[in-house]
């Protein structure tokens, strides 16, 4: 464990801490910033802040940066369903970690992915991945493979020219045949292992929804992100009165005989953001998902 301490520079006074954190030489990334400041190893003059906390110049700032290995590849056997020398899309299978975080350091899709050519991003916990998908959400996913597929991709996602369509399952009927969900959320203001619209720290999240079938007790979802924060799908469904089957968290956990939530990255359509091409990738549910279909069908 090294430890970091240095005062803050009048010049910059007014900034945020993980941003004055970042620019130190012994951290030079801000999502290693974060996770210091995440897991209480940053204090403030002796106390815990926020990663967006306001500092005024001159205060002491003293960092325990963990020693971490860096990321090795290993052998996983990862889908990938399309690929060329700028980036691939894998059907990420249930019970695989994106990417390293907490204590989980290996078995990660990202060390799959390495073997890959997996490239590109600032945080070295995660070369290649410009958007993400729950441990428990199959389905498709693009990681590139270089620092300029990267940068595109990230621009693409943030100006939302990538279509994400999910199928989801839930328990319950829509008071329409589709909609738009707009509600701010971040980390649930009583449980920070959650996500919820009641938080601190509010961020603009919208999702679109198409009813596909009408079943006896659930239906069957398309559902498209126009935004992508954590847990979206299930937190919007969740607050609508449609909670997602399967999900123990925010939904109506072990319906169907589901050890995990319905929602399945079901389809993917983009530019490539070098050669233009247009892609349009789909993916089938898989046997889990497709059997508890089967049941609420009957």
């Amino acid at each position: 464990m090294a430890r970091l301490r240095f005062h803050v520079p009048e010049p910059q006074a007014g900034a945020r801490l993980d941003r004055v954190l970042a620019a130190r030489r012994e951290i030079e990334s801000r999502a290693l910033a974060e996770r210091l400041i995440a897991g209480g190893l940053v204090l403030v003059d002796g106390e815990a802040r926020a990663k967006s906390f306001r500092l005024e110049g001159g205060e002491e700032i003293t960092a325990e940066i963990p020693e971490v290995e860096p990321l090795r590849g290993e052998s996983l056997d990862i889908p990938i369903v399309w690929e060329d020398d700028h980036l691939l899309v894998v059907d990420k299978p249930t019970g695989l970690v994106v990417h390293p975080a907490g204590s989980t350091r290996t078995g990660t899709l990202v060390q799959g992915l390495l073997e890959h050519g997996a490239e590109g991003g600032d945080d070295d916990d995660r070369p290649g991945i410009v958007h993400r998908l729950d441990r428990d959400t199959s389905g498709l996913l693009i990681v590139a493979r270089s620092s300029e597929s990267y940068d595109l991709l990230q621009e693409m996602i943030r100006k939302r020219e990538v279509e994400r369509t999910y199928a989801a399952l839930v328990r319950g009927f829509p008071a329409s045949m589709s909609g738009r969900i707009e509600a701010p959320l971040g980390r649930d203001r009583r449980d920070r292992t959650r996500h919820s619209l009641d938080t601190p720290t509010p961020r603009e999240a919208v999702t679109w929804f198409e009813v596909v079938e009408t079943l006896r007790v659930h239906t069957l979802l398309d559902v498209k992100l126009e935004t992508g924060r954590t847990h979206q799908i299930r937190v919007h469904l969740e607050a609508i009165d449609l909670p997602v089957s399967g999900d123990p968290v925010y939904g109506v956990g072990g319906d169907l005989g589901l050890e995990r939530q319905f929602l399945h990255a079901r389809r993917l359509v983009f530019e490539h953001p070098l050669t233009g091409e247009s892609i349009d990738i789909s993916s089938e549910l898989p046997s889990d998902l497709a059997a508890a279909l089967d049941i609420a069908r009957r």
